[in-house]
């Protein structure tokens, strides 16, 4: 991966990630072939801020229904990253 654009590829915006990023936790979708160390080197160029520790999870399909149609959500990779004290980042 050359570029942080290739790692990060956006933003997870919840209820529950919105009051993590209060304590200077956010939570991103990342690429599924990204490792922490490229995850945290992406945040830090993108942001301008320093990571203390990144946790990662590979999310799985769900079943959903419309009508009589069925299908599944994608799976994605998930980073939950955590910035030293002090650093928050603008969303």
């Amino acid at each position: 991966m050359k570029d942080y654009t290739d790692v990060i590829e956006e933003i997870v915006v919840t209820e529950k990630s919105a009051a993590q990023g209060e304590k200077g936790i956010y939570t991103f979708k990342v690429a599924k072939s990204a490792n922490k160390i490229q995850i945290k080197e992406a945040i830090e160029k993108a942001f301008g801020v320093k990571v203390a520790n990144v946790n990662t999870l590979n999310t799985k399909s769900k079943k959903k229904r419309v009508g009589r149609y069925t299908g599944t959500t994608k799976t994605y990779k998930k980073a939950i990253v955590t910035l030293k004290s002090g650093e928050t980042i603008n969303l």
